[in-house]
This record gives C-alpha cells, structure tokens and sequence, in this order.
C-alpha cells in the first residue's frame, strides 16, 4: 500500500513537473509569435517610410537599397532567435541614419505622412522592446525549470530544451546624433 502511495505521488508529481515544462514552452512561444508580429508590422512600415524619404532626398539611394536588403535579409532570418536577432541589429542602423537623412529636410519633417509613418515606426519599436522582454522572461523562465532539479529529470526524457534569448545589440539602438550647425 505504501508503495502504491508512493508510486502515485511520483506519477502525480512527474505530471505536475511536465505540465509546467509545457506551460513555459507555450509562453516562449507566444512570445516568439509576438516578436515575430511586431518585426513583420516594422518590415512593412518601412516601404512607405522609404518612399516618402526618398523624394526629398533622392541622392540617398544606397541607404535606401540598404534599407531594402537588410529587410530582406531579416525577413529570410526565420525563428532563430539568435540569427533574428543579429539580422534586426543590422537593420536598425540605416533607420536611424533614413531619420539622421529627414533631419536635413525641414518640408519632409513638416510632412503628415513622414510624421505618421516616423510616430508608427517608434510605436512599433516600443512594441517590440515590449514583446522581447516578455519573451525573454519566458525564455528565463523555461530554461530555469529546464536546467533545475527535479524538473531536469522530466525534461531530457521527453525533448525539452533551453530557448534561446532575441538580443538586439544595445550599440543599434543608439539614437543617431543630430547637430545644430553649433561647431565650436
């Protein structure tokens, strides 16, 4: 009878154990999918903020295709979080310099649209600060109960794994210095 007893609290606990596991790995999921969301609202803001740059400044055609490849190329980077994440850096850097580019030109900066589209890129990267640091924690949290005892025990049975933390270098998302004409 003991034994009965003691075998059902090991399978109650090892169904506990592996639930939560479960439960972790849905929320790096559904952060992932948040991530992935707001990247893809980025990625499509960035054609019309292009576009309306690029009549204003139209001698800027290597950051605008530079703008177009590092898009395609985060775009091809798929679920990994890593590889996402270091495509994402190197988009961000001609973003800031296309904003760097409309400080020049006062008629584009006084432009609804350009204003729209500037106020939906830095809504958007709010969002997504917002959604990598919720999946980041989730992440913390899966691999957390993936790496401790006694979960660890359940987890390599059955395939569960450390994710990955989305890491955007803290360098790109430096705001792009803008000068007055002030040189002293």
């Amino acid at each position: 009878m003991i034994l009965l007893a003691l075998g059902a609290v090991l399978v109650i606990g090892l169904v506990i154990i592996y639930n939560r596991l479960v439960a972790k790995r849905q929320m790096v999921r559904n952060g992932w999918a948040d991530i992935d969301v707001q990247l893809k609202r980025r990625a499509d803001l960035l054609p019309n903020l292009v576009e309306a740059v690029r009549g204003y400044a139209a001698h800027e055609r290597q950051l605008f295709e530079e703008i177009t490849e590092k898009r395609n190329r985060a775009a091809q980077a798929g679920d990994d979080a890593a590889e996402r994440g270091a495509a994402e850096s190197q988009l961000s850097r001609p973003i800031s310099r296309l904003f760097a580019v409309a400080e020049d030109y006062p008629d584009l900066k006084a432009s609804v649209n350009f204003a729209h589209l500037q106020a939906e890129l830095s809504d958007t990267e709010n969002k997504i600060e917002m959604a990598r640091r919720f999946y980041n924690g989730a992440v913390r949290e899966l691999n957390t109960l993936v790496e401790s005892f006694p979960s660890s025990l359940v987890a390599a049975p059955f395939g569960f794994e450390q994710a990955q933390y989305f890491e955007i270098e803290t360098s790109d998302r430096a705001l792009p210095q803008v000068g007055f004409g002030s040189e002293t």
